[in-house]
Formats: C-alpha cells, sequence, structure tokens
C-alpha cells in the first residue's frame, strides 16, 4: 500500500512538472520579440503608434555587435495579431513582465513616438528596473501641446474613434495615412514603408490603442523616474520649447536635444545627428 501511496505521489509531482515547463514555454506577451547580439548590457527597442520593430532595423545594426538587443512590435500592429482589449497599461506591464521573466538587468530602454512614452512610464512605474532611457521624439502629455490645462478621463469613451477607424474602407484608410505621412516623415524614400505598417494593422488596434495613449498623461508619473533620460525632438518642438519644458519639469535626469532637421521619424530624417546623440549617452 505505502509503495502504492508513493508512486501515485510521484506521477503527481511529474505531472505537476510537465504542466508548469508547459505553461512557462506558451507563455506570451503583448508583443513580438526578435532578438538578437549577445552583449552583457541589453537594449529593448520600442516602435512607435503602429510602427514594426523595423523602424530599429538601422540603429540595431549599429549596437548588436556590443549588446543584446530585443526589437519588439506591439499586438495589432504591423500585421502581427492582435490581442483583446489592448491599453498602454497593458503594453508597459507586458514589458515589465518579460523583462523580469527573461532578468534582463538594467537594460537601455530606446522608444519612438508611443515607444517614448512607454519607455517613460516604465521608467516611473518600475524605477529599479531600467537603466537608462532614450525616448524619441514623444513627449509625457501629447493632448497638452496643444491644451496645458488637458486632463486624462476616466473610463474614456473611445467608440466613436473606434467605429470611424475600422469602418473606413481599405482604401479610404490607406489615404488617410497617405495624407498624414507628409507631416510625420520627411524622407519620402520611407514612406510607403511607414504606411504599409499602419496599413498592416488590426484596426481595432490602431484605433483603440490612438485613443487610449491620446487620453495619457505622464507629466506628473515622470517625477518617479531615477535613471538617465536622453529626449531627442524634432527640429520644429524648437518653436515650442516653453510648452516642451514645462511638460518635461518633473524628470530631473532629462537631457533635452532638438534635432537640426526633419519631422518625427528622427531616426530616418536626421541619422547623423541621432546616430551622434545615442553614441554619447550610451556608447558603441
Amino acid at each position: 500500500m505505502k509503495k502504492s501511496v508513493s508512486s501515485s505521489w510521484l506521477v503527481i509531482v511529474i505531472l505537476i512538472s510537465i504542466s508548469f515547463n508547459v505553461s512557462a514555454k506558451e507563455k506570451t506577451y503583448l508583443f513580438d520579440v526578435e532578438k538578437t547580439g549577445s552583449g552583457d548590457q541589453s537594449i529593448i527597442f520600442i516602435p512607435g503608434f503602429s510602427c514594426s520593430g523595423d523602424v530599429w532595423d538601422e540603429t540595431v545594426a549599429d549596437y548588436k555587435d556590443n549588446y543584446t538587443c530585443y526589437v519588439l512590435t506591439m499586438a495589432g500592429f504591423a500585421g502581427t495579431a492582435p490581442q483583446t482589449n489592448p491599453t498602454f497599461t497593458g503594453w508597459e506591464n507586458s514589458i515589465a513582465e518579460y523583462i523580469q521573466d527573461n532578468n534582463i538587468t538594467k537594460p537601455i530602454i530606446i522608444g519612438h513616438s508611443m515607444g517614448g512614452g512607454l519607455a517613460m512610464a516604465l521608467a516611473a512605474d518600475y524605477p529599479d528596473l531600467i537603466g537608462k532611457i532614450v525616448v524619441v521624439d514623444a513627449l509625457p502629455c501629447l493632448a497638452a501641446i496643444m491644451d496645458p490645462s488637458f486632463k486624462s478621463k476616466e473610463n474614456n469613451d473611445c467608440s466613436e474613434i473606434v467605429t470611424s477607424i475600422t469602418s473606413a474602407s481599405d482604401d479610404e484608410f490607406y489615404q488617410m495615412q497617405k495624407k498624414n505621412i507628409p507631416m510625420l516623415l520627411a524622407d519620402t524614400s520611407k514612406s510607403e514603408l511607414v504606411i504599409g505598417w499602419s496599413v498592416k494593422s488590426d484596426r481595432t488596434t490602431f484605433a483603440e490603442m490612438y485613443c487610449d495613449f491620446s487620453n495619457t498623461d505622464l507629466r506628473e508619473k515622470i517625477s518617479n523616474i531615477k535613471c538617465p533620460a536622453l529626449i531627442l525632438l524634432e527640429a520644429s518642438f524648437a518653436n515650442f520649447k516653453s510648452g516642451i519644458e514645462e511638460q518635461y519639469k518633473n524628470l530631473k535626469t532629462a537631457d533635452l536635444q532638438y534635432a537640426d532637421k526633419g519631422l518625427h521619424f528622427i531616426m530616418f530624417d536626421d541619422k547623423e545627428w541621432y546616430d551622434n546623440q545615442l553614441k554619447k549617452f550610451i556608447g558603441q
């Protein structure tokens, strides 16, 4: 009898172990990841709204020999599989979970646009987890550049935006992106690439995240950031320095730098300046 009971417990332990290993392997995050390089220091690259992680290809090529690079593409963007009910905070927490689960020590976070917002949120909410951040053309509160008194809405209703974007025909949506791209990108050779990422994005994710990020205000939260922070801003933002510096006043470690030329996609439009700023801040 004792032998039978002992054998039964052994079977249970083995089944639990198998179940744990399977669930660990099957764990999913709210983004796809491409890992390259094998350096002791890690860099996590977060693309901007609706963009593929491929936006970082040229930057990763410069750093993968000396750093371990993790390039994210958020779920539902640029052809990746969507997940239900996406939120800015949900994405932030999923990235933090990935860092912890994979024992990534004090990574450098480089984020563009909404990815820059995620970099700030991560460094603020998980101040002991992040080594440095680079924010490429993002503000703590996008809406406040036009309305400094902006306040985030609780239980923000995104239904109208979702309906508008999801009901557009494929051609209407493409034309919408084509109309907007000259305000975001000066390098016309990259225009169709960037438009293509938007067109391949899941429409519901596109709409819900546009609405959620537009309602995000990090101006107070960034006071919790401890790590060094390099803020790279497009050239035209130099005309709004007072408002931008007001937004960043609570980020005591911020080093604000304004590009010499180009628009929102600084890594394309002012590459030499961008590359030099990164080298000074994180090395190569």
